[in-house]
């Protein structure tokens, strides 16, 4: 799969990403065995933080085409198609700096925050396995997942190389929310797991109004704009008396947020820091 720098992605590596897709992508590339003498890469504990969060939410562009990545909550769902995989990336480095395992329960996605926890289910068979996203991609079109070897195989997708599948976000930082059900006195100590990664981000002013009114109907409006950002009214004292300014919240990115402003055409939207 493809390399990325731990926080800051570069022109090099993702040149180095554009080669490795043309010579077949980060998908199944024929019904290779992996070769028993491949030996498993000293394992490495989750990387995770909130810097490394936000630095691995940063718009990319992949063969001329921009990706999001996007904060989701606990509970998201994604349909598609899942590919995997193996040998000819095994050791190699991932995108949040770990390195790839074929035989770890990991997988790849395009959008989701890293170390999210996932259940993928292979709807063809009803098998599941809980996967943690660790790299990008697949950059192959109808493509949702990238499953490690060893996830594929449990699905039954290491001899069919694809399959259609149900993707479930249970978690995130290696934990999974239904933990927090199911404590134990033993158990007092461990980490609350997170209903959703929890960062600063950018967001569009869409309206700005004297009346309360006019806001909120601005906000029902935008709230859960394309299933990913929210609204918030913000109320502000101009020449003494109030003004409510309507933001949508939940932009990884400037890019991104003026990518927002330019296909929706919203006028006198403007872009602010959360």
């Amino acid at each position: 799969m493809s390399g990325t720098n731990l926080l800051f992605p570069t022109k090099k590596l993702f040149a180095l990403l554009s080669l490795v897709l043309f010579m077949g992508g980060c998908s199944y590339r024929g019904y290779t065995t992996p070769n028993p003498s491949v030996t498993e890469p000293a394992p490495s504990s989750p990387r995770s933080s909130k810097a490394i969060h936000r630095a691995t939410l940063r718009a990319y562009t992949v063969h001329g085409k921009t990706y999001h990545p996007t904060i989701v909550s606990v509970g998201w769902r994604q349909d598609g198609i899942a590919s995997w995989y193996g040998p000819n990336f095994h050791g190699g480095a991932t995108s949040n700096g770990e390195r790839y395992n074929m035989y770890a329960m990991t997988a790849a996605h395009k959008t989701l925050p890293m170390n999210t926890m996932v259940r993928v289910t292979n709807r063809r068979n009803g098998r599941s396995v809980v996967v943690r996203i660790n790299d990008r991609g697949p950059f192959v079109s109808g493509r949702i997942i990238d499953l490690s070897y060893m996830a594929a195989r449990k699905l039954g997708i290491d001899k069919t190389g694809t399959a259609p599948v149900r993707v479930e976000v249970l978690g995130f930082d290696s934990l999974i929310a239904s933990m927090a059900k199911k404590r134990t006195p033993d158990a007092v100590s461990a980490p609350v797991p997170r209903r959703q990664v929890v960062l600063e981000g950018f967001g569009v002013q869409v309206g700005a109004f004297r009346r309360l009114h006019g806001a909120q109907v601005y906000q029902q409006r935008y709230d859960n704009f394309e299933g990913r950002y929210h609204t918030m009214i913000k109320k502000f004292i101009v020449g003494g008396e109030p003004l409510y300014r309507v933001w949508l919240m939940g932009f990884q990115s400037e890019e991104e947020a003026k990518d927002f402003i330019k296909s929706w055409g919203i006028p006198g939207a403007f872009i602010i820091r959360g």
